[in-house]
C-alpha cells in the first residue's frame, strides 16, 4: 500500500521537475507528519497545452521576447508555475511555523522548499521534492520586515531605499547607500539584527509616473495648460502641447508638482505647437484622458476628412466632442496670424490649451484656441499632430 502511493506521488510531481537537494541528507525514517506533506505534493500535473491556448498570445510574445523562450517553452514554464503555486500554497498551511517560503529555481521552474524542520525536508525530498533546511521560519521574517516598516514610517530613511524578505537566504536584505546611516537605522528600529542583511544599492528606485494626453500640466508654476500627445525622441519621453502654452526652457510641472521636463521646441505665432522633454522617471504612454476614469489608445495619426466626429480632452472641461468644420484654417489672434489649423464644433474653455484631438484611435492634433465655452456652446481650432512630429523629429506614442 505505501509503494503504490509513493509510485502516485511521484507520478503527480512529474510536471514540476522537482529534484532531490545536496542541502538535505538522505531520506530518514518518515516523520509522523509524512502523510499530510505527500498530500500537500500531490497536485494535478498543469497541461501545458492547455496553457499555451489559455495564454494571450501577447504573453507568449513577451516570454519569448524577454525571457528568451519559445512559445511551446513558455506554456512548459507556465503550466509548471501554475502547479508550483499550488504546491507551494499547501506546503505552507501544512508545515505552519515551520515553513520558510519557496522559489522556482531555473529554466524547468523547479520549486525549492524552505523549512526549519529537517524532517519536514526529508519527507519533502523523500516524495519527489527539493528542500533545504534553514534557521528562521518565514513569520519570523516578515515580523522584523514590519518592524523595518514600523521605524521607516515616519520618515523614510535616505540611506535605506530598499528592504525586503529574501527567502532565498533566508534574511531580510536592507540596501544601503550608507553603512553607517544604515546601521543606526537598524539599531533605533530595534529589529533582531541576525536576521538583516545589508547589500550595497547599486541603484536607488525612484516613483515612475505616465505622461497621458489631456491630463494637466504647469508652466513655471504660473500657468496651467493640457498635454496634448505623448511622444519619444530618440528613446526620450516627452509629449506635445500648444506653442503658446511656453517658451524654450520653460519648465513643465505636473499637477502634483513634480518635474517633468522642459520645453525643447516651441513657435507661437505662425504655429502653435511645442514639444517638452521629459526626465527619465515619466512614460509616455499612448494614451488620452476620457475624463470617465478611463482612457483611449492612440494607434495612429491618420487625418479626419471634414465632417468627420472629432473628440477632444483638456484639463479644464474634460471630455467633449463635435465634428471638423474645416481644414488648413488661418486665425489671426490678437497674438498675431496662426496658419494650418483645423476648425471643429468642439467646445474649450482656458487651461484645455494642448490638449488632445482625438477621432476614434487616430491622433488629430492639440488644442489651439476658440471662442465660446462648454457651457453656451462654441467652435475650436486645433494644430495637426503630423506636422508637430515632422518638425521635431518626433515619435507619436502608439499602442
Amino acid at each position: 500500500m505505501l509503494r503504490i502511493r509513493a509510485l502516485a506521488v511521484a507520478t503527480a510531481l512529474a510536471g514540476v521537475v522537482l529534484t532531490a537537494a545536496p542541502a538535505v541528507s538522505a531520506p530518514a525514517p518518515a516523520p509522523a507528519d509524512e502523510p499530510s506533506i505527500a498530500a500537500a505534493l500531490t497536485v494535478a500535473p498543469a497541461d501545458p497545452a492547455a496553457a499555451v491556448t489559455a495564454a494571450p498570445p501577447a504573453l507568449l510574445r513577451a516570454y519569448q521576447r524577454d525571457l528568451g523562450l519559445s512559445p511551446q517553452a513558455a506554456a512548459r514554464r507556465l503550466a509548471r508555475e501554475a502547479r508550483a503555486a499550488a504546491v507551494q500554497g499547501a506546503l505552507a498551511r501544512t508545515l505552519g511555523d515551520r515553513w520558510a517560503g519557496a522559489w522556482v529555481d531555473g529554466p524547468d521552474a523547479t520549486l525549492v522548499v524552505a523549512t526549519t524542520d529537517a524532517s519536514a525536508a526529508r519527507a519533502v525530498t523523500a516524495h519527489g521534492g527539493r528542500a533545504t533546511v534553514v534557521r528562521h521560519g518565514l513569520a519570523a521574517l516578515d515580523g522584523a520586515k514590519r518592524r523595518l516598516d514600523a521605524a521607516g514610517s515616519a520618515a523614510a530613511p535616505g540611506a535605506t531605499p530598499l528592504w525586503y524578505v529574501d527567502v532565498r537566504t533566508n534574511s531580510v536584505v536592507v540596501r544601503s547607500t550608507d553603512a553607517a546611516r544604515t546601521e543606526t537605522f537598524l539599531r533605533d528600529s530595534g529589529v533582531d539584527r541576525a536576521l538583516v542583511r545589508v547589500e550595497r544599492a547599486a541603484t536607488v528606485p525612484r516613483p515612475l509616473a505616465d505622461l497621458r494626453g489631456g491630463d494637466a500640466y504647469y508652466i513655471d508654476d504660473a500657468a496651467r495648460c493640457s498635454i496634448g500627445f505623448p511622444v519619444t525622441q530618440n528613446g526620450q519621453p516627452g509629449f506635445v502641447s500648444a506653442g503658446h502654452c511656453g517658451q524654450p526652457g520653460s519648465n513643465a510641472t505636473s499637477d502634483g508638482g513634480g518635474s517633468i521636463g522642459t520645453f525643447q521646441g516651441s513657435t507661437f505665432p505662425g504655429n502653435d505647437y511645442s514639444w517638452v522633454a521629459a526626465g527619465p522617471d515619466w512614460t509616455a504612454q499612448p494614451q488620452v484622458n476620457d475624463y470617465a476614469g478611463g482612457a483611449v489608445t492612440v494607434s495612429g495619426s491618420q487625418e479626419q476628412p471634414v465632417g468627420g466626429s472629432v473628440c477632444r480632452s483638456g484639463s479644464t472641461t474634460g471630455w467633449h466632442c463635435g465634428t471638423v468644420q474645416e481644414l488648413n484654417a488661418t486665425v489671426n489672434y490678437a497674438e498675431g496670424t496662426v496658419y494650418g489649423l483645423t476648425r471643429t464644433t468642439v467646445c474649450a474653455e482656458p487651461g484645455d490649451s494642448g490638449g488632445s484631438f482625438i477621432s476614434g484611435s487616430q491622433a488629430q492634433g492639440v488644442t489651439s484656441g476658440g471662442s465660446g465655452d462648454c457651457t453656451s456652446g462654441g467652435e475650436t481650432f486645433f494644430q495637426p499632430v503630423n506636422p508637430i512630429l515632422s518638425t521635431y523629429g518626433l515619435t507619436l506614442a502608439t499602442g
